[in-house]
Parts: C-alpha cells; sequence; structure tokens
C-alpha cells in the first residue's frame, strides 16, 4: 500500500513539474529572445540559449530616437508611485470609517458602494473621457490615476481586515486621549501591514500593466506608458521581435521582483481580510 501511494505520489509529481515546464516556457523564451538576434526569435524557438548571446537589444530599446522607451518607464513609474500612494490612503481612511466608526446609515451606504461592483468598468470608459476632457485632464496622468483612486473591492477588504483587529484596541487609545486619525494612523495602519501591502501590490501589477486606460485617455507620443508603448513597436513597416522581447523582459522585472519581496505579506494579508462575521 506504502509503495502504491509513493509511486502515485511520484507520478502526481512529474505531471505537475510537467504541466509546471509549460506554464513557465513562454517566460522563458521571452528572456531568452531578448539576448538573441531577431532573425533567431522566430525560426529557433525552443533553442532557449541563444547561438550568439547580445545585449544590444537593450542599448538599442533606450536609443531608439523615436519610441523614447526611457520615458515611457519614468512616466508609468511616476504613475504607478502617485496611484499608489493616493489609494492607500484614500481606501485605507475609507475602509476605517466604514469598519471602526459609528454613524447614521453607515451599513446601509456601504451596500450601495458594493453594488458598484456589478457595473463593467468598460461601460464607463466613454463618461469618464467626457467628464475628464470637461475637467481638463485628458492627455494627463490623472486620467489614469483619479479612476483607480477609490475602488470598493479593496475597500471591501481593508474593512474585513480592520473589523479584525479588537476594538479593545481602538477604546484603549480613546481612553488615553487618541483621536480617530491618531487611532487610525498609529494603531490600526500598522496592525493591517499584510493588508496594506496586498493593496500596493495588486494596485502596482493593476496600473503597472494597465493597456485601455492608457490607449483611450492619453494621446501625446511622450507622455504614453509602457503597456502602449510596446505595442507600438509593432505597428512600423519592419518589427524587431527580439526588440519586443527585451522590452517585454523590462516591464515584467519590477513585478518579479515586487511579489518575491511580498509574498509572504501577500499570503497574510490575504488569509486577514477573509469574510468576518
Amino acid at each position: 500500500m506504502l509503495k502504491k501511494d509513493k509511486k502515485m505520489s511520484w507520478g502526481w509529481t512529474i505531471v505537475l513539474i510537467a504541466i509546471g515546464l509549460v506554464c513557465i516556457y513562454p517566460f522563458l523564451f521571452m528572456v531568452s529572445s531578448s539576448f538573441k538576434i531577431s532573425g533567431d526569435v522566430l525560426t529557433k524557438p525552443l533553442q532557449l540559449i541563444p547561438d550568439q548571446i547580445i545585449f544590444s537589444n537593450y542599448s538599442d530599446l533606450f536609443g531608439d530616437p523615436y519610441y523614447d522607451f526611457g520615458q515611457w518607464y519614468v512616466n508609468t513609474i511616476v504613475m504607478t508611485v502617485t496611484t499608489i500612494v493616493i489609494k492607500v490612503f484614500v481606501v485605507s481612511i475609507t475602509a476605517y470609517a466604514f469598519s471602526k466608526i459609528n454613524f447614521k446609515g453607515r451599513d446601509g451606504i456601504f451596500l450601495v458602494l458594493l453594488t458598484s461592483l456589478m457595473i463593467p468598468s468598460d461601460i464607463m470608459l466613454i463618461p469618464r473621457y467626457v467628464i475628464f476632457k470637461q475637467i481638463h485632464i485628458l492627455d494627463t496622468m490623472w486620467s489614469l490615476v483619479l479612476p483607480a483612486t477609490f475602488d470598493i473591492y479593496f475597500v471591501f477588504m481593508m474593512r474585513q481586515a480592520f473589523i479584525g483587529i479588537p476594538e479593545e484596541i481602538s477604546e484603549a487609545a480613546r481612553i488615553d486621549g487618541c483621536n480617530h486619525f491618531q487611532i487610525y494612523s498609529r494603531i490600526i495602519l500598522p496592525l493591517a501591514k499584510p493588508s496594506i501591502v496586498t493593496l500596493i501590490l495588486f494596485t502596482f501589477v493593476w496600473s503597472w500593466n494597465d493597456y485601455m486606460g492608457p490607449y483611450i485617455f492619453i494621446s501625446s507620443l511622450e507622455k504614453q506608458m509602457l503597456s502602449v508603448g510596446i505595442k507600438l513597436f509593432t505597428e512600423g513597416t519592419v518589427t524587431d521581435p527580439a526588440l519586443q522581447m527585451s522590452a517585454a523582459t523590462l516591464v515584467l522585472m519590477p513585478v518579479l521582483v515586487l511579489f518575491l519581496f511580498s509574498q509572504k505579506y501577500f499570503v497574510e494579508g490575504v488569509n486577514s481580510s477573509a469574510v468576518k462575521g
């Protein structure tokens, strides 16, 4: 019986390893192709170790006279960091109000906000475009930052995490003379660090990889973001797949690094945000 279980275990291990290799192959292909000569990318797709390793694809990426990849990178970093800073504050303080402050109609208002999750985001593109045009923020970073600032999904997630923090801690702080903002900033936020890191991680990934927003709201080439900028490499008369793979690798690396350093908090944040009574 033990031998049979051991064989089954090895069998499943081999199957899962095979599935894992199939899933990770596109990533390995992308990184490998970024060091290949352009002509070898599509002619030798299964060759992960290039015959000739070259680094000029990366230097050419930042030296293109028309596609300013470096400026796109800076634009995306500034937009993403700004979104994270504003969103963490707005979402967390809103979640604090709905979890720790008793006011008339609190649950009803929160229920109305939750119903907005049923509205597809795509149908809001035209109203947003019209509103942004009226307030003159089209073709600016703020047309991407403002829609991402208030997210009821993350308000719900942070609210659940704050509810899990014992109310006795807040009561003790009030006895010591702390107001709501002091309780929020000095007690609640430090205790909810895993959920905050989860919020930052998701916001970074969604803002960094957002394609629809920059494509619709940003029209100037010098103000464009990376997600749309990479697509522009395929719109010329001649495409360079090695250059595209180099750009995709540089775009993906920050996401991988951030996840590797925050995966511990990410797991804790998901667990602490589980639905509570």
